[in-house]
């Protein structure tokens, strides 16, 4: 598919800002937000926990109290008991009985609040009920006692059993309340002793979900961030589109690097093309020494046919004009290839072979070459598998590599260009190697880097390199470097082999 360079550029500022408005039509959730949330969380659990431990031991405090009061009473009512056995076996202490009651009814009065609220109203209500028909018994025989002061107490038979029967009544509700409140302040103390553990296996669980948080949330979204970053570094220029339904931090990371690589794009363009104004200009000065000699010859053609026009034969002036139509092809010819390399032509990869481009980079080249006196020696391996590309940027890359080896030999030298099958899978390779003087050691990693030159100044821009780098890898290749000072150079530029048919033609 063929795509002009405008409107490559149109498509390129199309995707950018779809890829921000997308990002900022995402909900705002930002990563603050959640930790503080997650923190609020861990806060309300560790205060839940506190208020249950809180509810927890009030609790047990009000069962205590209970059964202290319960003790109190059950001892009240024990007594009581005790001195209604000695009325009926001996007639005395029928008032000790009363006053033991009257206490068991002031504990049941001063506890009445609490009981209630731990054994309930009911069982509270029955405790009172037995304790008050055993008040109106004991009473009623202190009564009878008045009236009849020589009667026997054990002629108060139905008297007797009924006061049994509710004393009996009392302790065991009583012993029953107390025993079922101990067994009840049991089983609190044993979970108020698990609360701590159970917080502290929460409190982990809630560390890992933090800990998985961290880790799903920003260092997963860097090391996307990362590959992205990787990705600009090989020419994807791509925007980042949004992965998640909403938007954070990172969300507004990824519109500026978004931002920042269509500023990108934009500059790589220009830099392109200063580059290639740069290398028209160098190209320009050599075309017009090899366009002088074949206008001369015209010029000195016509100059003889005007000066012995009618001296000449017909033969001699058909002579004379094919030499001019020679000239004048020679001329178109030179000017053509200057016009398709400078041209802003559409951006197309195709099917060729990579010893044709490398052809006419060297017969485009060919008057530098000559003037620098160097020498050129094309070493093509046979039968090696096509590419696809475009072709006038890679021409651009080998004139480039050229230019900079007959620069890199001043005073003459050898230039051999020869093509392979590189190690890496899958991979052609062209290797320039000169005879020139080299590049020193500690400059060698830094010569890929824009604006970086070696040349003196109104020489060179520094761009050649980067722009050259910038091209193969977006063509999914690499360039290569070794270089020995005084001994000379080789740039070995990598290319992928076309994966289809050779049969097969045509655009991407």
């Amino acid at each position: 598919m063929a795509v002009s360079a405008g409107e490559a550029r149109t498509l390129l500022e199309s995707m950018e800002m779809e890829a921000q408005r997308a990002l900022k039509e995402r909900p705002s959730l930002s990563i603050r937000t959640r930790i503080s949330l997650g923190f609020l969380l861990w806060f309300l659990l560790s205060l839940g926990i506190t208020i249950a431990s809180f509810v927890t031991l009030n609790r047990i405090q009000s069962k205590l109290l209970f059964m202290e009061g319960a003790s109190n009473y059950t001892f009240e009512i024990q007594q009581a008991r005790r001195f209604e056995k000695n009325y009926f076996l001996y007639g005395t202490n029928l008032s000790d009985a009363l006053e033991h009651v009257r206490q068991a009814q002031n504990i049941l009065t001063t506890e009445g609040d609490n009981m209630a609220a731990v054994v309930g109203v009911s069982h509270y209500q029955t405790m009172v009920r037995h304790l008050e028909r055993y008040r109106e018994l004991l009473i009623r025989l202190q009564d009878l006692d008045r009236e009849h002061p020589g009667a026997k107490p054990g002629q108060n038979q139905t008297i007797e059993v009924e006061l049994r029967r509710h004393g009996a009544e009392m302790v065991a509700v009583a012993e029953e309340l107390v025993s079922g409140q101990r067994q009840a302040v049991n089983t609190m103390l044993l979970m108020a002793q698990r609360i701590p553990i159970i917080f502290l296996f929460v409190l982990l669980l809630l560390m890992i979900y933090l800990a998985n948080f961290l880790t799903r949330q920003m260092l997963r979204r860097l090391n996307w961030l990362m590959e992205a970053t990787r990705r600009i570094a090989d020419g994807d220029l791509t925007p980042i589109t949004p992965r998640r339904r909403y938007r954070d931090e990172f969300s507004e990371l990824a519109m500026a690097m978004n931002h920042m690589m269509y500023q990108l794009a934009q500059r790589n363009e220009l830099l392109v093309r200063a580059h290639k104004l740069k290398a028209v200009g160098t190209l320009t000065a050599g075309v017009a020494h090899e366009l002088n000699n074949p206008i001369n010859n015209i010029m000195l053609t016509i100059s003889m046919i005007l000066e012995d026009y009618k001296g000449l034969s017909d033969e001699d002036r058909l002579e004379m004009l094919r030499d001019i139509m020679g000239q004048t092809e020679r001329c178109d010819k030179i000017v053509r290839n200057l016009l398709d390399f400078a041209r802003e032509s559409e951006l197309k990869t195709q099917l060729f072979q990579i010893k044709d481009i490398i052809n006419e980079t060297v017969q485009l080249a060919s008057n530098q070459i000559k003037l620098s006196k160097v020498k050129v020696r094309i070493d093509f391996a046979p039968n090696l598998p096509p590419i696809r590309g475009d072709r006038q940027q890679l021409a651009q890359v080998f004139l480039n590599l050229v230019l900079n080896a007959l620069d890199a030999m001043p005073e003459g030298g050898n230039l051999s260009i020869s093509t392979g099958h590189a190690k890496e899978e899958n991979c052609l390779k062209v290797e320039f190697t000169d005879t020139g003087l080299g590049i020193p050691e500690h400059i060698l990693p830094n010569i890929f880097d824009p604006f970086f030159t070696t040349k003196s100044i109104g020489k060179g821009t520094g761009l050649g390199l980067s722009v050259s780098l910038g091209i193969i890898r977006k063509h999914g290749g690499d360039v290569h470097v070794k270089s020995s000072v005084n001994q000379g150079s080789t740039f070995e530029v990598l290319l992928p082999i076309a994966q289809i048919p050779a049969k097969v033609s045509g655009d991407m």
